[in-house]
């Protein structure tokens, strides 16, 4: 039976939370598993399930004390965490108890802008946003409306969409971070990279990092397996304007100059090739295009790539001299956020082609085969079919745009200009696209244009304040959530289900998905009624036990060979010439040059600085500043400042200061750190800060947002990836 309010309840924003605090009703939820019941026994109960702050999933146990929630370690049955987590994951209690979250839903009572909302039930939530999405579908078509969703949660709110005819679903970790990797590998070898990583840190014996911030980033595996390469004495290349942790730890550090990655690795291609270091049986073999690169990369020399990165031709070859010396146990990592400068896809497709000439494809020390457990999909009806264009790549502009992961700033674009069709309605979960997305200004355009605005989340963040239907969702650990089956070294099956239940009116994102699906007139696309009977369907369609997975947390596989040396055969189906392309054939039949191209960077305006952002490694984008526990540890960013620079500007370490940008775009105040670690043509802060939502109290105005200091971006030709680092700031003192 749902939860009533028996009297209406207003809630105005302004100091207040969004969550409101003593007015929401109680929740009424009956989580069917056992370790409910926890809050009713003394002592500590134990509960397996995998994190979500980040895409790695780990495995994690969470422990109740007496019935509350106290710690989080990790699993170690889980091939992820290997026991441990990282500080964002061991900080996971502390979302459970933020007072800012989300307490029940809202239903805005004002027009945008105007912060009144009405406290109200679920089934009044749903009914209304059932009522909107219905109404809009018949006006404008399915076509008119659009999903934004981020993490694992999203799988069923998909799935409710699809099944209402919507094919324009997106997701910001496609277009703003790890599209143009993806799209490169798959030019090149016919696969993507993935997620985790499937690069070999484990075994390899020489690693190169380029922007890649291994110790900041926090992908719990990769960097455990980073600790130990440094333990074991493998050598390190990082290539990077900062001197990162990473940088800290390395053989060879190359501060290069922003923008001018390619330029080195053409150098290195060229090296490897000239020299003659590259592996040639693995090259005779198993690649196509060898002598037309052999011939396209000779004018690309070290001296001529000193000219351009600033890095000594000497230290050039010394350091793809190291690479070659231990192939094939060596590599350059692939990165992870790569949507630098808009031409993101050819600097990764050089990437690739280095990782090719050191042969180290599937090998060990360079690229492991991921394996998959296999798990059947569950038995639905088929989808409606969508025959109309995906609005976010009209006519093909990006040939190779993913369209399962399409292109969010081509649906804020057409919703802001109709064309090719009008976006009428956005459905947002799991993401703060105020803070995701490039230029905030042309989303809060966008958002004004719709007729509905549907956010499910956890916290009362920028976008949730723009909505007209809030859901509060339940966080990872108060939810079920679908199977971890991610591809890793070994097969396994991993279960989220509740360490303990949500403190208020929170629901289930599975739960919240099928309920507006019951609403759209859906319901046969849920034949099950509880997540569990789809989660049991699954595993023992498997042949494993739901019972053990559920006590266990983690359930592996037989192990499979993922290495030649094992026996892994190397073949590459997935290309048109069945080998790694090091000629594109792909690129050269859509008019895009089959070699990796490099641009010059754009020069900053006088008296600016090419700004550079990235993690920290105790937040997760901008979902986590609302955790007190990780806000102890960091609570605001802080923006890097070469010392000389600092110097001559008269700035000092600690004062406060703004950054205006190229288009006159003002930040909020933020500290500065004067350091030598850092070019001085440049300067850093850490993402995810500078919150303008009120309702984040512990966050709001914490830092300077990096976001709205990125008025211009460029399209990356190949896949629509928005190339965020062609942006400059100067100093404004307080």
């Amino acid at each position: 039976m749902e939860a009533k309010v028996t009297r209406r309840k207003f809630l105005q924003i302004s100091g207040a939370t969004f969550a409101g605090a003593a007015i929401v009703a109680t929740s009424n939820r009956v989580v069917e598993n056992a370790f409910s019941l926890s809050g009713r026994k003394k002592g500590i109960v134990k509960v397996p399930s995998y994190c979500s702050l980040c895409f790695w999933k780990c495995g994690l146990i969470g422990y109740v004390k007496d019935g509350k929630l106290w710690k989080l370690e990790g699993n170690p049955l889980d091939p992820l965490s290997k026991g441990r987590l990282c500080p964002r994951g061991s900080g996971g209690v502390g979302q459970h108890y933020d007072p800012d979250r989300l307490k029940a839903p809202l239903v805005r009572i004002s027009s945008r802008g105007d912060e009144k909302w009405k406290v109200t039930t679920w089934d009044e939530a749903l009914n209304y946003s059932a009522k909107k999405l219905m109404e809009i579908k018949d006006k404008y078509g399915p076509q008119s409306i659009a999903l934004f969703s981020h993490g694992p949660g999203g799988v069923f709110l998909k799935h409710t969409l699809k099944a209402f005819g919507v094919k324009n679903i997106t997701a910001p970790s496609f277009a703003q971070c790890r599209g143009p990797r993806e799209v490169a590998f798959e030019l090149t070898y016919g696969e993507i990279v993935g997620s985790p990583e499937r690069t070999d840190i484990k075994n390899s014996k020489c690693f190169a990092l380029i922007g890649s911030h291994l110790g900041e980033n926090m992908h719990n595996t990769q960097v455990q397996e980073f600790a130990e390469a440094i333990e074991r004495g493998a050598n390190i290349i990082v290539v990077d304007p900062r001197f990162s942790i990473a940088a800290s730890k390395a053989k060879y550090y190359l501060p290069i100059k922003p923008g001018t990655d390619t330029a080195l690795l053409l150098a290195w291609i060229n090296i490897l090739i000239e020299e003659e270091l590259y592996d040639k049986e693995f090259v005779n073999n198993y690649t196509h295009g060898f002598e037309q690169l052999k011939e396209y990369i000779k004018p690309f020399t070290a001296e001529w790539a000193f000219v351009e990165t600033g890095i000594e031709p000497d230290l050039i070859k010394e350091t793809i001299r190291e690479l070659a010396r231990y192939k094939p146990s060596s590599f350059v990592h692939p990165g992870r956020r790569v949507n630098w400068y808009g031409n993101d896809v050819q600097r990764i497709r050089a990437i690739a082609i280095v990782n090719a000439l050191l042969g180290n494809w599937n090998r060990r020390g360079g690229f492991f085969k991921p394996v998959k457990m296999d798990i059947p999909k569950y038995p639905y009806p088929p989808y409606p079919e969508a025959n109309y264009e995906v609005v976010y790549n009209p006519n093909s502009r990006f040939p190779f745009a993913g369209e399962e992961e399409g292109l969010t700033q081509g649906v804020r674009s057409a919703t802001i200009t109709g064309e090719p069709y009008p976006i009428k309605a956005w459905v947002v979960y799991g993401t703060n696209l105020i803070q995701t997305l490039p230029n905030p200004s042309e989303t809060l355009e966008a958002i004004k244009k719709l007729e509905f605005l549907l956010v499910i989340d956890v916290i009362p963040n920028e976008i949730a304040m723009w909505a007209d239907v809030v859901l509060p969702e339940a966080i990872y650990l108060e939810r079920f959530d679908e199977l971890n089956i991610s591809p890793f070294r070994v097969p396994f099956v991993g279960i989220r289900q509740p360490v303990v239940p949500p403190p208020h009116d929170q629901k289930d994102g599975w739960w919240i998905a099928r309920e507006l699906a019951v609403k759209l007139g859906l319901e046969q696309y849920y034949p099950w009624k509880h997540i569990e009977e789809y989660l049991k369907y699954r595993v023992e369609a498997a042949g494993l036990s739901y019972e053990q997975l559920k006590k266990d947390g983690v359930i592996l596989g037989n192990e499979q060979p993922i290495y030649v040396e094992d026996g892994l055969k190397l073949e590459f189906p997935y290309t048109p010439t069945q080998k790694i392309e090091l000629y594109s054939t792909q690129l050269a039949e859509k008019g895009f040059s089959p070699f990796p191209t490099y641009e010059r960077p754009p020069e900053p305006p006088p008296g600016y600085f090419r700004l550079l952002f990235g993690r920290v490694p105790v937040h997760t984008f901008s979902m986590t500043q609302s955790n007190r526990i990780l806000m102890d540890m960091v609570e605001e960013n802080e923006v890097w400042v070469n010392s000389d620079v600092a110097v001559s500007l008269g700035l000092s370490n600690g004062e406060y200061v703004r950054l205006k940008n190229q288009d006159g775009k003002i930040s909020n105040k933020v500290k500065v750190r004067v350091t030598q670690r850092i070019r001085p043509d440049c300067v850093y802060i850490y993402h995810g800060f500078g919150h303008t939502s009120k309702s984040l109290k512990r966050a709001y105005l914490k830092g300077a947002s990096d976001s709205e200091l990125i008025t211009h971006y460029d399209l990356d030709p190949i896949m629509g990836g928005t190339g965020m680092n062609n942006n400059f700031v100067t100093f404004v003192k307080e």
